[in-house]
């Protein structure tokens, strides 16, 4: 029997604790705990990363096909003042059926740029950033996130 001290500072006597002596393998030592520790903080760091890779790869293909129908917008938005614009000459000098054919032209790429600009509006809309890398993150205990120390 071991003695121990109490929380007092009395001694008290006790059993051995259960596993010695009795064919059980023993706990493992402080070493191989913090081998263990720092071999699972280094899996989820890499787990994290390859997470935050493929979140950042899903959100810009989203924000490109957005971008590229912005883009189409903006050149259908250009074919409407071209047009427009060529019909309000055509329609003014001639009082003829060309200013009447650019008008109609012009309406038509007004519709396209319309139709453009509110399906990228929704494109964007589904961006998302990096929703589970931020989730698993806050997961993280305390310990290893760096704070800012105060003055």
């Amino acid at each position: 029997m071991s003695d121990q001290y109490t929380s007092s500072g009395a001694h008290r006597s006790s059993s051995p604790p259960q596993g010695e002596g009795h064919g059980e393998t023993p706990s493992p030592s402080l070493g191989d705990l913090f081998s263990d520790l720092s071999q699972n903080v280094s899996v989820l760091v890499r787990q994290e990363v390859e997470l935050a890779k493929a979140e950042l790869k899903e959100t810009a293909r989203s924000a490109g096909k957005g971008a590229g129908l912005y883009g189409g917008a903006g050149i259908a938005a250009h074919f409407v003042l071209l047009f427009l614009s060529v019909a309000a000459m055509l329609g003014i000098s001639a009082w003829v059926g060309y200013g009447w054919a650019a008008l109609v032209i012009g309406v038509m790429w007004a519709i396209i740029a319309a139709v453009l600009a509110a399906v990228a509006k929704k494109q964007l809309k589904t961006v998302k950033g990096l929703p589970q890398t931020s989730a698993t993150l806050k997961e993280i205990p305390p310990t290893f996130n760096p704070q800012e120390e105060t003055p």
